[in-house]
């Protein structure tokens, strides 16, 4: 495998951002949820609109892995207002780490993840937290062994499914 880079994403990047997070998703959870549903939260969350407006938001941040000129994955993380929940000035959110399901397994999340443990130090946050669906085994696994702990549930609504998210965080030294 090539190496891969990691590079802050801006509004120019809105049509890679927007067919990365609309194949990783799909990727990620259509096996679980039907074709309709899918569809309907594709359109809705990766729409143009939406996702220039997160890009520009000052407290959350994208960045894009890329191999040589393929983006392979991506991460959003979000802190003060931004966050989705807590919305803890001493902590980062984890909005997104998504991996194509050719690139998982190579260390692409690890990279993500790294770069959002850079951010959480350079803030000098306490912790990192985020929501992760409780039964994607592969990704609650992944937190688990980067030293994240279960502290709350939450639901998330894919339509008209409520499915039941963990919140894991992660105590910075």
């Amino acid at each position: 495998m090539t190496s891969i880079v990691l590079k802050k994403a801006s509004a120019e990047d809105l049509e890679t951002l927007q067919q990365l997070g609309k194949e990783t998703f799909y990727e990620t959870f259509s096996k679980h949820n039907s074709e309709e549903e899918m569809q309907k939260y594709l359109a809705e969350s990766f729409a143009s609109e939406k996702l220039l407006k997160e890009l520009n938001t000052v407290d959350s941040r994208f960045f894009i892995a890329w191999e040589e000129e393929s983006p392979v994955g991506y991460l959003k993380v979000n802190s003060g207002g931004s966050q989705t929940e807590l919305q803890d000035e001493t902590s980062l959110e984890i909005e997104r780490i998504y991996v194509k399901s050719s690139h998982q397994g190579k260390k692409v999340g690890q990279l993500l993840f790294d770069k959002a443990l850079e951010i959480a130090r350079q803030q000098s946050k306490k912790y990192i937290w985020l929501g992760v669906w409780g039964e994607n085994k592969r990704a609650v696994s992944f937190y688990i062994k980067n030293g994240f702990t279960e502290f709350d549930k939450h639901i998330f609504r894919l339509g008209n499914d409520a499915q039941t998210d963990l919140m894991m965080k992660k105590t910075l030294d």
